[in-house]
């Protein structure tokens, strides 16, 4: 059985990824599935990941901090600190930071998924072995697809 936990200010698990960071807040064996929550932050003006698609888990995003240039689909839309964007599964989506500030957001995921995304990105930036071809290995093993080429402000 799932337990109630409470997570403070500056809890959670700390994931280094080179141009910007994860605090792991939730994940699969603290919700029983449900979903995950992942604060990430750091993210630069000008960062964004690859066009891409989630097979397994809608996804969540609750601006904190930055202004974003959301894209889903064939939508693009800009949104500053207090927007938050739904993309169900298998919708490709992509953002970029257009803010001259750093980005801060939430990204939630339901049912959870994608913790193991950002572990093994994490691993292989630690490792040097971050370059595009992993990033596709690592997304293809965490039901991922990208649809889109690999910025270069992403690795």
């Amino acid at each position: 059985m799932t337990q109630p936990f409470i997570v403070q200010p500056g809890e959670g698990r700390l994931l280094d990824l080179g141009n910007f960071e994860a605090v792991v807040i939730a994940d699969a064996s603290s919700t029983s599935d449900a979903f995950s929550v992942l604060q990430t932050q750091g993210e630069p003006p000008g960062f964004g990941p690859p066009l891409h698609v989630h097979r397994d888990a809608a996804e969540a995003f609750y601006v904190l901090e930055g202004t974003y240039r959301m894209h889903v689909e064939d939508h693009q839309e800009i949104c500053p600190p207090g927007s938050f964007v739904y993309v169900p599964p298998n919708v490709a989506h992509t953002f970029v930071v257009v803010s001259d500030e750093p980005g801060k957001k939430l990204n939630l995921f339901s049912p959870a998924a994608m913790v193991g995304f950002f572990d093994q990105l994490a691993e292989a930036e630690g490792n040097g072995t971050a370059t595009p071809e992993r990033l596709q290995e690592i997304s293809e093993a965490n039901h991922m697809r990208i649809v889109g080429p690999v910025p270069d402000t992403y690795l």
